[in-house]
């Protein structure tokens, strides 16, 4: 039925034409933009999701910036570190010299205080754009990456770099808690007093009878010629007198007992008995170390240093410090981040040194048994008070405290300064060391981020990036398409005018 009301073809094809229309009208969009999701009405939920990954990679972007400064300021200190290692061992060079007394000792010195001046300038200047690596001891954090949990939730995550404090500060000694009980001192007072072995010939002898010592590792032996037992003790003396031990002499008391007195100062002594006899002869330790009634074959005659002997469980806090009282003045080391009980043996060691006392000697020995840590302390004078206390809450020394203070002009200092500038080369060693773990943590941290970024934008391309392609070859057959339904609609409304022609 044919109608001049209703054109049903004139409507189909206009409903076509205006599909095609659409349909043309998008692909145009994704070709002129690129996209295929190019707003929220195109498809909603992968446009949220392709925004939010947008939103990170932009993140990223400022993340790979921080860790492109992070990556230079720790290359800056870094190259300081490692420059303070070939200063210090230059001045390593220069104190091993001055071990001979037959050297100029005051030139030396002249080197040696231009190389100090030369480390100082090398830390001061490690700075890059303000901030310092090598002076202080608060952390920095280094941005390095955003973390989204499942829930949506974004937290940063930072890469921590420890500072490595290579100045020469002595710091500051602290009132807080007090830290007494992880250190005690061996005596109240350090002296040149000798220690002693007493060595008694006893019971009965005769002649060709022969009695043996073996005194720091050197055996010796005295043939009795007799049956007195003062004759063998003092023929023994006389036989390890004339060995000429350093620090070890030997004196008969007439009486059968003979006093081995040693003032090593840092060296256990061992001293072992033994006899051949034809009757019930013996040679015994009746005394050692002060303490009598032994009747012992073998003992150790101590060192004359006195210790300071440091906890093995106790930890080491920042701002701890620890004080030694040698006479009438004290010195003192704070420690630092992430020290120990031997930092604290050796920065005590360091800050007696520095002080240049006559007949002081120091030195800081670990036990193999135990672990624990000691500072030694010897005394070639006369008596002084000696004592050891600690408090909480200081400012820490510097990693390199105590450089200022090397004196190599007499003997003394040449040789507190010898055992004082390899901890400083330590110190200087595990900073660039720590530097360096760092710089190698944030290079791979910033190729992933690198790594990432790239993933990420392609992963938003994925999702809305138009295929050009497809578009094109779309884009030719809608072209195609729109003229076929224009026609059409031609068609369709030419339709009513053929009902005319059944009035004619």
């Amino acid at each position: 039925m044919s109608s001049i009301l209703t054109n049903n073809g004139a409507m189909v094809a206009l409903q076509t034409l205006n599909s095609i229309n659409s349909d043309l009208s998008k692909t145009q969009s994704m070709i002129s933009t690129g996209k295929d999701v190019a707003s929220a009405k195109d498809n909603s939920s992968v446009w949220a999701i392709s925004k939010v990954m947008e939103s990170d990679v932009a993140g990223f972007k400022a993340i790979s910036d921080s860790l492109a400064l992070g990556e230079s300021t720790l290359a800056v200190a870094s190259e300081a570190a490692e420059t303070v290692t070939d200063l210090l061992t230059d001045i390593k060079e220069k104190v091993v010299s001055a071990q001979e007394e037959n050297v100029d000792r005051e030139k030396i010195q002249t080197d040696i205080d231009a190389l100090i001046g030369q480390v100082k300038s090398v830390v001061g200047a490690a700075q890059f754009n303000g901030l310092s690596l090598v002076e202080g001891t608060d952390d920095v954090n280094v941005l390095s990456s955003l973390d989204r949990a499942s829930d949506g939730t974004v937290t940063a995550s930072d890469i921590t770099v420890s500072r490595q404090d290579l100045s020469t500060s002595a710091g500051t000694y602290g009132s807080g808690t007090s830290l007494a009980a992880n250190a005690t001192a061996s005596d109240t007072a350090v002296a040149n007093t000798a220690n002693t072995a007493v060595v008694t010939v006893g019971n009965t002898w005769a002649a060709d009878d022969v009695a043996t010592l073996s005194v720091a590792g050197v055996d010796v032996s005295f043939t009795a010629t007799g049956t007195a037992v003062a004759d063998v003790a003092d023929g023994l003396a006389g036989v390890i007198n004339g060995l000429g031990l350093e620090g070890i002499t030997a004196t008969g008391n007439g009486d059968g007992t003979l006093t081995i007195s040693s003032t090593n100062a840092f060296e256990d002594i061992a001293v072992t008995t033994g006899e051949t006899t034809a009757g019930d002869g013996d040679v015994l330790i009746t005394a050692l170390n002060g303490a009598t009634g032994l009747s012992d074959t073998s003992g150790t005659i101590d060192e004359r240093a006195e210790s300071v002997a440091f906890s093995t469980s106790a930890a080491v806090k920042e701002g701890d410090g620890y004080k030694v009282t040698v006479g009438g003045s004290s010195y003192n080391y704070v420690a630092g981040k992430g020290e120990s009980m031997e930092d604290v043996a050796r920065g005590l060691k360091t800050a007696i040194d520095s002080a240049g006392l006559e007949d002081i000697s120091t030195t800081v020995s670990k036990d193999a048994d135990t672990g624990q840590w000691s500072l030694k302390v010897d005394n070639d004078g006369s008596s002084l008070a000696f004592s050891v206390t600690g408090n909480e809450g200081g400012e820490a020394s510097g990693g390199l405290f105590g450089l200022d203070s090397i004196d190599v002009t007499t003997n003394a200092g040449a040789d507190a300064a010898l055992g004082n500038i390899e901890t400083l080369i330590n110190n200087s060693i595990d900073a660039a060391a720590s530097f360096g773990s760092a710089q190698g943590r944030i290079e791979t941290q910033s190729s992933f981020i690198s790594n990432l970024t790239d993933a990420l934008t392609s992963g938003i391309g994925s999702m809305v990036d138009a295929d050009m392609e497809e578009a094109s070859a779309k884009l030719q057959a809608l072209q195609v398409q729109q003229q076929l339904g224009v026609q059409s609609l031609s068609i369709a409304n030419q339709a009513p005018q053929t009902i005319l022609s059944l009035f004619g």
